[in-house]
């Protein structure tokens, strides 16, 4: 009987302690959400009004009160069951990654056939597209981060450059020194332009940073992508300021503009105009891109550069030992890295046909990493994978209508996107630490290929 009544006790003590944590946890949500939710500025016809909605703030709070509270009951308070769950997910994840290959080809295949299944319209188009180009940065850090273990938060300068060196090259340079009928060249002349010249700005900040690792590396990689930016936005006599650099010369196919004239895409072909054609053009355009991009990389693991750049994520230490020139190294790294980076950046500006220094921000830089490390260091296919489960996973945000029947006709649910992705990209964490692929499969063996767990390889100290 005696132990009975301790047993209740403490049960009672325990229902107080997660009740006492879930109003504790709530008080802090209800801090937060209050300015943030709660108040809403908004353009009225004499200035800003300010709309209220405290309901929307005590169903976020009542959310908060409730999760923490199912946490404590289904997780925190079985420890062991939980870790037990943990670990079955993660085996899970193990035996599915020898699916990896038929993954990739139906990727691929999807890829090609997008344009022309039923239901697709320019929308799908311009989300692929968009999917791809962040897929073409991702692989591009990839070489920086995943395979050399260097942790670049600036890698959005790159994307600048290369967008910048294209549009300054087709607006200002070509039209004085090319004939008319060759300016429909632009693009393809100009596009390895743009890439040798991001190539060339990863050298400059890989020579200062060489004897930089750690967090000093992050921070320095972080300031040069604001330098940059900073740049573009105060030099106006060049970048045009903030005001941008419109009016930059599309693509064309080998030549052939896609105008409605005699000599467009479609009378050549015998087509029916259609301003799609030009979308569909793009999206093949940056999917070759990436698909060159991925081959590269590949290639280059295999060489002995690339057995340099996973011995530098192992030890650098261990790396100078063995005779290897760590310099050269860590250049290459970021020289390639940079080069794929101002491809990307190139088609940003020839797609958009306008840039300005706010399409260069650090968030760029963040999302872009978030995808490598989500999708595993050093794994193209995880990128891939990431990418389209990130930016899709951003723009299905927009067509979440339904919330605002529970939040409110003024709720808009892509403002929250930001939010409801960090959780979920700490679940996964949680789930898989390392990343949703971290299998590695070896550039050398003995005999056997046999791929290895990414428990046993190291992140990278650079």
């Amino acid at each position: 009987m005696a132990e009975k009544a301790q047993n209740t006790a403490h049960a009672g003590n325990d229902v107080g302690a997660i009740l006492k944590d879930c109003v504790f946890a709530s008080l802090i949500a209800l801090a937060i959400f209050a300015p943030i939710i709660g108040l809403k500025t908004e353009s009225a016809p004499g200035g800003l009004i300010l709309n209220q909605r405290w309901g929307a703030v005590f169903i976020a709070t009542a959310i908060i009160f409730f999760g923490r509270l199912a946490l404590h009951i289904l997780f925190w308070s079985r420890a062991g069951e939980t870790k037990k769950k943990a670990s079955a997910a993660s085996r899970l994840g193990t035996k599915l990654e020898p699916l990896i290959p038929f993954i990739g080809v139906a990727m691929f295949t999807a890829a090609v056939i997008l344009p022309w299944l039923p239901s697709t319209d320019r929308y799908i188009l311009d989300l692929g597209t968009l999917i791809l180009t962040y897929m073409m940065l991702g692989w591009g850090l990839n070489i920086v981060v995943g395979l050399a273990g260097l942790l670049d938060l600036g890698y959005v300068a790159f994307y600048a450059v290369g967008a910048y060196s294209y549009a300054l090259i087709s607006t200002s340079v070509f039209p004085m020194i090319l004939p008319h009928w060759m300016m429909a060249w632009a693009f393809w002349l100009a596009l390895p332009m743009a890439g040798m010249l991001a190539a060339c700005w990863g050298l400059i900040l890989g020579f200062p940073v060489l004897r930089l690792r750690g967090d000093y590396l992050a921070i320095v990689t972080l300031a040069f992508g604001e330098i940059i930016r900073v740049v573009l936005t105060n030099w106006i006599s060049l970048t045009n300021g903030p005001n941008g650099i419109p009016g930059i010369p599309r693509p064309s196919f080998f030549g052939i503009e896609f105008t409605r004239g005699d000599n467009g895409f479609a009378h050549t072909f015998g087509l029916q105009y259609a301003s799609i054609q030009r979308i569909i053009f793009l999206y093949y355009v940056i999917l070759a891109l990436a698909l060159f991009t991925n081959f590269f990389t590949m290639r280059l693991r295999r060489l002995p550069i690339g057995r340099a750049w996973e011995a530098l994520r192992e030890d650098e230490i261990a790396c100078r030992s063995l005779g290897i020139n760590t310099t050269n190294t860590k250049l290459t790294a970021f020289a390639m890295g940079a080069m794929f980076g101002g491809f990307a950046g190139a088609f940003f500006a020839t797609r958009q046909g306008f840039i300005s220094p706010e399409s260069f921000v650090f968030m760029e830089s963040a999302l872009v990493l978030a995808i490598v490390v989500l999708g595993g260091l050093g794994s193209n296919i995880g990128v891939a994978i990431s990418s389209v489960v990130m930016i899709g996973g951003f723009e299905l945000f927009r067509n979440l209508d339904f919330l605002k029947q529970v939040f409110g006709p003024d709720f808009d649910p892509s403002q929250y996107r930001m939010l409801i992705f960090g959780m979920a990209m700490v679940l996964i964490m949680v789930w898989r630490p390392r990343g949703l692929m971290t299998r590695r499969n070896p550039t050398i063996f003995l005999k056997e290929k046999k791929a290895v767990s990414g428990d046993l390889v190291a992140q990278g100290r650079g």
